[in-house]
């Protein structure tokens, strides 16, 4: 019966179970060591084990890493958000945040974070300790190159602005808060102004000539056109603000430009911010297709 139990645990934790969970399955210290003594188990750090039949999957590591960084540690950043689903893939390192006292040895592709944090930050998913989903969001979004496209997801989908705000105000002294801040100022405004000042710029700062911002064409005003070229840029602020209608209107306006034969590139406020040069690019192919025809 006792190991009964602790193989429900296991089932339910990807095969991982810690010595403190088979202890209080009622198994005995010298039963857990017989399993591994007999490959039954395999040992992935100190007090926590891995059943010999089951694959060493990230799910299985990132258990690992939490689970041995012992009581109150809990998975933070993008390993968080891949744990909640807000990424698809695991990142190559481990993100694991212990309280602020603890001192633990340093661990291949474990990345610790010395840190305490509220009650109210940290669940339990599927059986880990991790980040609650806003706190989560907050930090994946400033330790990922694509982050604000993360909150932006988020915000669709999973969470709501207060509820970022409020745990970005609980957690002031965190490493990446005035980071945070900014693009939580970006996704309250919608980003679009911001987008256009930026994109301005990286058109001056790309020595384009010949373009105008806030053209009128056939009873629309186009963020910027390159009237010799036909060539209409439409700048697009966060996901999250645009609902159903207002895409409905965008892809007609876009239909209606592209049939008084404009060229139309739209870009995000993501695109701006984090590819600039892939913008650039993209804008100089549309350019040269008109010169090259």
């Amino acid at each position: 019966m006792n190991l009964r139990n602790a193989n429900r645990i296991m089932a339910a934790q990807d095969g991982v179970i810690t010595r403190a969970q088979a202890l209080d399955c009622g198994m005995s210290a010298s039963a857990v060591d017989r399993r591994v003594e007999n490959g039954d188990w395999f040992a992935l750090a100190r007090g926590v084990y891995l059943r010999a039949d089951r694959e060493r999957t990230p799910a299985v590591a990132l258990r690992a890493a939490v689970y041995a960084a012992g009581p109150e540690a809990a998975a933070w950043g993008p390993s968080a958000a891949w744990w909640h689903g807000l990424l698809d893939r695991a990142p190559s390192l481990r993100y694991v945040t212990v309280p602020q006292k603890r001192t633990l040895a340093r661990r291949h592709g474990v990345r610790v974070r010395r840190r305490d944090l509220q009650r109210r930050d940290v669940v339990v998913v599927r059986g880990l300790p991790v980040t609650a989903l806003p706190l989560t969001v907050l930090e994946a979004a400033v330790e990922l190159p694509t982050g604000s496209m993360l909150m932006d997801r988020a915000l669709q989908r999973h969470t709501s602005l207060p509820a970022l705000e409020q745990a970005h105000r609980r957690n002031l002294g965190r490493h990446g808060a005035p980071r945070a801040a900014h693009l939580l100022c970006s996704a309250r405004e919608g980003g679009h102004s911001q987008a256009e000042r930026i994109f301005h710029r990286l058109l001056r700062n790309a020595g384009f000539t010949g373009w105008r911002a806030h053209a009128m064409s056939c009873g629309f005003e186009i963020d910027v056109v390159f009237d010799a070229d036909r060539v209409a840029i439409e700048i697009d602020g966060w996901a999250w603000h645009r609902d159903a209608e207002r895409h409905r209107r965008d892809t007609e306006r876009q239909n209606v430009l592209i049939n008084a034969g404009w060229h139309v590139l739209r870009f995000t406020w993501h695109a701006i911010t984090q590819e600039p040069d892939e913008v650039v690019r993209q804008i100089r192919q549309a350019l040269n297709r008109t010169s090259v025809g």
